[in-house]
């Protein structure tokens, strides 16, 4: 996929996500949902953190500072197909789950807005980037420029697929 389909695609779930945030309930939004697990406001709080470390993973990559490596086989059957395998539960990398926390609306709004900002800057890079320059991402391992923004769209779609499981144990 082209990095121009990617980023309209980006564009498209970012929309989603901001259009959510506003009808969530303010309360609702911090609260723990009947089906447990993450928050709207931890998955808001989730995505968009390791969104904006993946932008700079990938930034990295653009500026040379990454190793040459090679990309797992199954790494590049998940970026080719553009979704994680089915019927497996993701825990999120050790090093990440601190960074997990309630966030309120206006802070998921704000963390919206410092991704779009940074996806702007970074995104003229991407297709000057050596494909060999990769930087490791904690459960796939190294990733191109262009790798780690299929990533961002893959990992931003599987959590908007979260959302929409949290918003159905709410209405039962």
């Amino acid at each position: 996929m082209s990095t121009a389909k990617i980023k309209t695609s980006l564009h498209q779930i970012v929309s989603a996500y901001k259009s959510r945030l506003s009808q969530y309930d303010d309360q609702i939004f911090e609260t723990t949902p009947p089906i447990g697990g993450w928050s709207y406001s931890e998955v808001y709080a989730h995505i968009f953190d390791a969104s904006l470390l993946s932008l700079i993973a990938l930034d990295g990559c653009v500026k040379g500072k990454g190793e040459i490596r090679k990309t797992h086989i199954a790494v590049k059957f998940i970026l080719f197909f553009g979704s994680f395998p089915p019927a497996q539960k993701y825990k999120v990398p050790k090093r990440l789950e601190d960074r997990i926390k309630k966030i309120t609306k206006t802070e998921a709004l704000d963390f919206i807005l410092e991704f779009e900002k940074s996806l702007e800057m970074v995104y003229p890079g991407i297709a000057v980037a050596d494909k060999t320059i990769k930087t490791k991402h904690p459960r796939l391992g190294y990733l191109n420029a262009k790798q780690w923004f299929r990533f961002i769209e893959i990992h931003l779609k599987h959590h908007l697929k979260q959302l929409l499981r949290i918003e159905e144990s709410f209405k039962q």
